[in-house]
């Protein structure tokens, strides 16, 4: 293996979050092209047939992750969630905060036509949402978005791995509307 191959390995085995290259890089102090080429050597190594753990590329980043026929085994000893443990009531509340974010208890519930207070007090206990400040309304409400944990879970490397909205039995009208609010927070972030 490849001297900064075994110590990219050994980064990406301390990490508890998936590592940019770049950060890796500075790390190591060597450039991000040969932490490319030095991952695609690791890559090789630890195919899903040869171990039980995997590189994987999500939140932006690489880590290590376990292979897809060991994870049932995994589950079973660690307890650890899955998306599929997750209910119907917060993984529609996730759906909610993943397209929408940020989103405030009131809009999500609005979408939902259910209050929110529970599921998203229940997805933020589990790290699958997170606080981003508060709303420049009257109340200032808290708004939340997804994190990192989010992104792992689901094997996303950005939300822009999200499946189109359309994809999913909604009216035009009603993509149409999602869309709109989702331009409208793009501007308001970059503003």
């Amino acid at each position: 293996m490849h001297a900064l191959a075994r110590r990219l390995e050994a980064l990406l085995f301390i990490s508890s979050r998936p590592l940019p290259p770049d950060e890796m890089a500075a790390a190591c102090g060597c450039s991000t092209a040969a932490v490319d080429e030095a991952l695609a050597d690791l890559r090789v190594d630890y195919t899903a047939e040869r171990h039980g753990v995997t590189l994987r590329d999500v939140a932006g980043g690489v880590t290590f992750a376990v292979a897809d026929d060991c994870a049932e085994d995994v589950r079973r000893l660690t307890g650890a969630e899955r998306p599929d443990d997750l209910t119907p009531a917060l993984l529609e509340t996730l759906a909610v905060v993943a397209y929408l974010q940020p989103v405030t208890r009131a809009e999500a519930a609005e979408v939902r036509g259910v209050s929110s207070e529970w599921a998203l007090g229940s997805l933020e206990e589990r790290g699958l949402v997170e606080q981003q400040g508060r709303a420049d309304t009257p109340g200032a409400p808290i708004l939340y978005c997804t994190g990192t944990r989010f992104l792992k879970l689901f094997g996303l490397r950005s939300l822009e791995e999200l499946p189109p909205l359309e994809e999913f039995s909604l009216q035009a009208a009603e993509v149409d509307a999602i869309r709109a609010r989702l331009h409208a927070n793009a501007e308001r972030r970059r503003a």
